[in-house]
């Protein structure tokens, strides 16, 4: 019984090292751009830094990695849930999207936001900085409100 044991101990930590040979390809870009969401449509300052710290990482071409995300099965994790989270709503391709596109993206971040859905609890539990305060929802809620509002005008 404690060899079997310790044969699978063994197992589990040569597979672990492979692991680490075997890493995802990380998202590299930038946030701001010709196509981004600051490039086509006003986004105050405030709403700016707001995006930057509390929803870039896994919405925009600019992910910043943590330190964890370099060891496997971890950084498959993140890749997998950072590409999802792209492809839900990137801010950094959002001239791409057309306009009623734009205007249902721009009313689930206000949504999500307000009902505190975004950032996602798992993400916030080591980010502390992408916490938002009632003050900091207000305001991204509203820009988007608007700036979907003006869309849906057009």
């Amino acid at each position: 019984m404690m060899k079997i044991t310790r044969l699978a101990l063994v197992g589990l930590l040569v597979a672990f090292v492979a692991a680490q040979f075997f890493r995802s390809p990380r998202n590299a870009g930038t946030a701001e751009g010709p196509s981004s969401v600051g490039a086509v449509h006003p986004v105050p300052a405030g709403v700016r830094q707001i995006l930057a710290r509390a929803c870039y990482d896994c919405h925009s071409n600019a992910t910043r990695y943590p330190w964890y995300a370099a060891v496997q099965p971890v950084g498959w994790g993140l890749n997998h849930h950072v590409t999802e989270g792209r492809r839900e709503l990137n801010f950094s391709e959002f001239a791409a999207y057309d306009a009623r596109r734009a205007v249902r993206k721009l009313r689930h971040v206000a949504d999500e936001v307000s009902e505190r859905k975004m950032p996602l609890k798992s993400y916030l539990l080591l980010h502390r900085e992408a916490r938002l305060t009632a003050a900091d929802i207000a305001l991204v809620s509203r820009w988007a409100e608007e700036l979907a509002d003006r869309l849906e005008s057009r």
